[in-house]
């Protein structure tokens, strides 16, 4: 399938799953499309063998598109771009301790706790899944997905403060998961343990090269888009800075998503003026944008169950993860929150548990993994889990958010 034929199908299933979910099912937009596409995959599925030229069509398309590079490569910058760009740095300022906190210590702490936990229920169940893979599975689910985060909260009356928090954690806590990934995945490969000098260069690559390419690159941006008042040109910038910043982060093994989300922030803080023209219509597009590339993404993901291996063989394993993950994200909010700064809510404590959502990046982390004999075992799960937390978790955080607030007032 050339790339046209899959840019158009892909973009006519989005259109239309989009357009069902609106007219028919009215969920929120992100849960709708993920629930449509998880149908029609299954119906797939199920039909098998058949003779079938939309399953087929759909099956073939869910087989050509490379997820992983499509998402890590190509759609992560712009999706965290425009996150960012409508972010309120201020609000973020106010509140850089937690999110510091919560992006870093939080996915290390929840990292160690999903791994030796899953390491111990497989053990019991006579599971064969050695530790350093249980870790690696914890790297890849750890992190927050800032685009269904971002997608869901919309819809959610979380208070200002949590929301902000939420938000932010998410937006930067990929670099950091990225990093526990790639050092955790060569460890299980060399079957030994690097040093402390390669995971240190390491860190100082992939977390300070991208702030680093984001804050160069952003300011350039800024000071190219304030310079002229021309609609197009501004916006063909931005679009340019985007795909420059995923070329450069990726050349020199940076973080794309902390590149992509600095030069966001400092471009949609310094160079919007509410009262230009210009820039309210940058401010519209890039919003457009980003619900664009987010429908597509989810259809994506629901879509991407067709070719996911043997699910039916890993239930237990992605039932229990989904459990176990709640309790790391649990212990990793509590730690910092409690012991660090000395403050305990326990609303907002299972706000914050909640609200944690997967999506995309896990998968696409956990479709990187070279073939092994836990590879399935670990996509099939990690696929539970982000399913679980987009439509459960998602449909679900209004009722948990009214219930902690309504706890608070009494």
């Amino acid at each position: 399938m050339d790339i046209l034929t899959i840019i158009t199908i892909l973009i006519l299933i989005s259109a239309v799953f989009s357009y069902l979910n609106d007219r028919l099912i009215k969920l929120p937009r992100v849960i709708g499309l993920v629930t449509i596409s998880i149908v029609v995959s299954m119906l797939i599925l199920v039909l098998g063998k058949t003779t079938n030229g939309l399953t087929d069509t759909i099956k073939t398309l869910a087989q050509s598109i490379d997820f992983s590079k499509v998402l890590l490569n190509v759609m992560l910058g712009f999706l965290l771009f425009a996150g960012a760009f409508h972010f309120d740095y201020q609000k973020l300022k106010a509140q850089r301790l937690p999110v510091f906190l919560l992006s870093t210590l939080g996915v290390i702490i929840s990292t160690g706790v999903f791994g030796a936990l899953l390491y111990l229920v497989t053990f019991l169940l006579g599971i064969e899944l050695p530790i350093i893979y249980c870790f690696l599975f914890g790297a890849i689910v750890s992190p927050t997905d800032p685009i269904a985060v971002t997608a869901i909260l919309k819809t959610s009356k979380i208070p200002p403060r949590l929301n902000t928090i939420i938000s932010g954690e998410s937006l930067f806590n990929d670099g950091v998961g990225l990093m526990l990934f790639v050092i955790i995945l060569g460890i299980a490969n060399k079957s030994g343990s690097s040093s402390f000098g390669e995971i240190l260069q390491l860190s100082v690559q992939e977390v300070g090269g991208g702030i680093i390419i984001g804050l160069i690159l952003g300011y350039l941006g800024y000071q190219l888009m304030k310079s002229i008042q021309d609609f197009q040109t501004i916006f063909l910038i931005s679009v340019a800075l985007v795909l420059l910043i995923s070329l450069i982060a990726g050349k020199f093994h940076a973080s794309i998503p902390l590149a992509a989300v600095t030069a966001g922030l400092i471009v949609g803080n310094k160079s919007t003026d509410k009262t230009n023209i210009a820039d309210q219509s940058l401010d519209k597009v890039w919003q457009l944008v980003n619900d664009l590339l987010n429908t597509i993404l989810f259809v994506m993901i629901g879509l991407q169950m067709v070719v996911m291996p043997f699910l039916h063989e890993f239930w237990v394993i992605g039932l229990v993860s989904i459990i176990i993950l709640l309790i790391a994200r649990l212990v990793s909010i509590a730690v910092p929150v409690v012991v660090l700064l000395r403050k305990f809510n326990l609303g907002n404590l299972s706000i914050l548990t909640w609200a944690g959502l997967r999506g995309g990046i896990s998968l696409a982390m956990a479709l990187t993994l070279p073939a092994s004999p836990y590879r399935e075992l670990i996509l099939a799960s990690c696929y539970f889990v982000v399913i679980f937390s987009i439509i459960f978790q998602g449909l679900t955080l209004k009722k948990v958010v009214a219930i902690a607030v309504r706890h608070k007032a009494e």
